[in-house]
């Protein structure tokens, strides 16, 4: 593991003296514990992805103290996870929430957004996107078909269990074994979580239906009153980047009405999706 650059935590000291420095109005106008946090949030970067307690707290300047309960803190929100096996810690996607038009994900929407609205132009129904962040489906992407709400009120950055919901059902089928292995360790966070009970245990007839049949229609776990049908995103090597859901009311339309009505579109919106990703070189998301 690359080690923290000198320079950040140089200058992350500095930071601190400047604070320290400041006249005394200003530092009752603010509040020094959330700059503390922000501190540690920014020290990850592309080369320092997973840091331990002891590097975190060299690169922000922090005691080690002060650098385990901003950390506890940061956990329990869900921004920061600790990394299975191991005494590192990483960002979660749930920082996008500060900020959704951030990191590498604005690409994707970009690539995704006239994909859904195609796709609801064509079935006229709420259509959606999602990727994994640890072992949630992070919404990234929807479209709704007029202003109608259906159900559970998902939006962008919203995040739901994978491994409760149709859409996860949809990612989770192509992964790899060892993937899916890892995101059965990773702690729950409270989310929207399934009318009823869902483990980790339970899914396994559910995947392998996917998987064979290449997309899931089902009655929602999320909402009562919902029909799901829901399509992977896959890279070339048939891994699963992401998965598209339409929504649809349960007593408007049958199961076989909807496959008939709603499958071939979504399949040629996952392909156009899964094509402008390979082309833009942006595949390979890992969970």
């Amino acid at each position: 593991m690359a080690q923290p650059r000198v320079s950040n935590a140089r200058s992350a000291r500095r930071r601190a003296g400047d604070a320290e420095a400041a006249p005394a109005d200003n530092l009752r106008s603010t509040v020094q514990s959330l700059a503390k946090g922000f501190r540690i949030l920014e020290a990850f970067n592309a080369d320092n992805d997973e840091m331990t307690l002891s590097e975190l707290a060299l690169a922000a300047g922090l005691d080690p103290g002060t650098t385990f309960r901003m950390l506890n803190t940061l956990v329990d929100l869900g921004y920061v996870a600790k990394v299975p096996n191991t005494r590192c810690f990483t960002l979660t996607l749930k920082v996008l929430d500060l900020g959704f038009h951030a990191i590498g994900h604005k690409d994707l929407r970009a690539v995704v957004r006239p994909a859904l609205r195609t796709l609801v132009n064509d079935v006229y129904e709420a259509a959606s996107f999602a990727v994994l962040n640890g072992a949630e489906a992070l919404y990234i992407e929807r479209v709704r078909a007029g202003i109608a709400r259906l159900g559970v009120d998902i939006r962008v950055g919203t995040t739901v269990p994978a491994h409760q919901s149709i859409i996860g059902h949809s990612i989770l089928a192509f992964l790899p074994p060892d993937h899916i292995a890892k995101l059965r360790q990773t702690p729950p966070r409270e989310t929207i979580s399934a009318l009823h009970r869902i483990g980790w245990d339970d899914i396994g007839p559910s995947l392998a239906e996917i998987r064979r049949d290449g997309y899931a229609l089902r009655d929602s776990t999320l909402s009562e009153g919902l029909r799901i049908l829901a399509v992977p995103v896959r890279d070339p090597d048939g891994v699963a980047i992401g998965a598209i859901s339409i929504a649809a009311p349960a007593a408007r339309i049958s199961a076989e009405d909807f496959r008939s009505r709603a499958l071939k579109p979504a399949r040629a919106a996952a392909r156009d999706i899964a094509r402008a990703l390979e082309a833009g070189g942006s595949v390979g998301f890992s969970p």
